[in-house]
């Protein structure tokens, strides 16, 4: 787990400094999944966050560059204020605390929000200059190492025990001859973490305006199914089929794509791709980083990977899950996470 050194806090007040903000007052929002902390400042206009991104874990250019080119879109990132590359801060808008998992826990309409996020989408897919930004690609290689953090942390969370590298090496190729059976996707640039907790509401002129983006810092070039099945597969909140069912024809209805089958086969096999790299990340955030409470979203995780598994392209990996993982139906962990630790002999990342 990641701790607040008072390197890191003098690291922090110097940036504050710098930028003309000595003497303000910080308040700490509540921290997400990454290495990143966001504080509130206490200003008379109330306008920014302060962005604590850690450089060893994490990328700020890279929040910038890709903030920056999404406003060109005409999309609603966050303006930047002052940034320090090197020591990992920046000066951000700030939002505010309107994000859609608040709205939708408050009770405003699903249908409606859901409507105005794929909105977002259509607009960022369908125009061309949204891959007009140096970024990797995500390909079979992105693809398989994400896929991997099933087997390297997901599979002893539950089993009690490392994979063996035989079984290892045995989904790996389940993996590359399903991404190799597929026929070539229509890309785009992937923001990869668009779902509820991520989008903001904000009022604006247009609709697209409306709707702030956060956390796409580790966006790539990639097909256009992938944030589609982010957003309405989402692994922390259930969400209604037949508004799932909506949400994917109004996609497609505005896309016009020429080839609805590709799409389709993309979402199915992205869809079990995300499940199994997320089982694993919420694994590692629980045996690695001290944070357990993601483990109460696993039951979602795994129910959503196992309703893609019947797709004849998946079976092979269906197959290898029950062969290995056979106690991912009882969806809980096989003991105390402290106890896991010292079996599998996991090492906290180093703290700055």
């Amino acid at each position: 787990m990641l701790t607040d050194t008072p390197t890191r806090d003098t690291l922090r007040r110097t940036f504050l400094s710098q930028a003309g903000l000595a003497d303000v007052g910080l308040q700490p929002l509540c921290p997400d999944a990454s290495f990143r902390r966001y504080f509130r400042l206490a200003t008379s206009d109330g306008q920014w966050l302060l962005m604590d991104a850690p450089p060893d874990y994490e990328n700020v250019d890279a929040f910038v560059r890709i903030a920056k080119h999404l406003a060109t879109l005409g999309l609603r990132s966050p303006q930047i204020g002052k940034v320090d590359n090197a020591n990992g801060f920046a000066l951000i808008e700030d939002f505010g605390n309107d994000t859609f998992t608040a709205l939708l826990d408050a009770g405003e309409n699903e249908q409606t929000l859901y409507c105005y996020a794929i909105d977002v989408l259509t607009t960022l897919h369908q125009q061309a200059r949204a891959t007009d930004l140096a970024l990797p690609a995500y390909d079979l290689s992105a693809f398989m190492d994400e896929a991997l953090l099933m087997v390297d942390w997901y599979a002893p969370l539950v089993t009690g025990a490392k994979v063996i590298q035989t079984d290892r090496q045995r989904y790996q190729q389940i993996w590359k001859a399903i991404f190799e059976a597929l026929p070539p996707p229509v890309t785009t640039l992937v923001l990869r973490d668009f779902h509820a907790d991520n989008l903001m509401w904000i009022p604006g002129e247009s609709p697209e305006g409306k709707i702030g983006l956060l956390d796409f810092q580790d966006a790539r070039i990639g097909p256009i199914a992938y944030d589609v099945v982010s957003l309405l597969e989402d692994a922390r909140r259930d969400l209604n089929p037949e508004l799932v069912n909506t949400m994917r024809r109004r996609y497609l209805k505005v896309m016009s794509l020429e080839d609805t089958e590709n799409f389709n086969a993309w979402y199915r096999v992205l869809g079990a791709q995300r499940h199994c790299k997320v089982a694993g990340i919420f694994s590692r955030l629980a045996l690695r980083d001290d944070k357990p409470a993601y483990l109460r979203h696993l039951p979602r995780v795994i129910n959503l990977l196992q309703q893609h598994l019947g797709d004849p392209l998946l079976m092979p990996l269906a197959q290898w899950l029950d062969e290995i993982i056979p106690q991912r139906h009882a969806l809980e962990p096989i003991g105390e996470i402290q106890d896991l630790q010292g079996q599998l002999d996991i090492t906290p990342p180093r703290t700055t």
